[in-house]
């Protein structure tokens, strides 16, 4: 199932491929371009469904949960500032995160209930 899934998100991500940047609502698409990109999506959303379904995954509760730590880890003002940095920020050592960077998802994760 998840090789489908894979799939899926490939087939989905050459819609894209050389689109670049594309505005909301997708004004320039033809509108069988539009028809092709739900139907694909649809196709990654019910093999993500039934995914979740096989593995005993609350699909909602973990995106409720995953939002809550995003909030916790990346704060809208935090965020902000950390795009606009410029210093390399990661180092050769833990995966390529700094320490602080450690802390504050153990943090955050901490943060959020079960």
């Amino acid at each position: 199932l998840l090789c489908v899934q894979v799939g899926e998100v490939g087939e989905l991500s050459e819609i894209f491929q050389w689109k670049g940047e594309v505005p909301k609502g997708l004004p320039d698409w033809k509108e069988e371009e539009k028809v092709h990109l739900g139907e694909e999506l649809s196709d990654v959303l019910l093999y993500l469904v039934r995914l979740s379904d096989i593995c005993g995954i609350d699909l909602g509760k973990a995106a409720l949960r995953k939002l809550q730590l995003n909030a916790i880890k990346y704060p809208a003002a935090a965020a902000a500032a950390a795009a606009a940095a410029t210093t390399n920020h990661y180092s050769s050592t833990n995966n390529g995160a700094t320490k602080t960077e450690k802390e504050q998802q153990k943090a955050a994760e901490a943060a959020v209930p079960n």
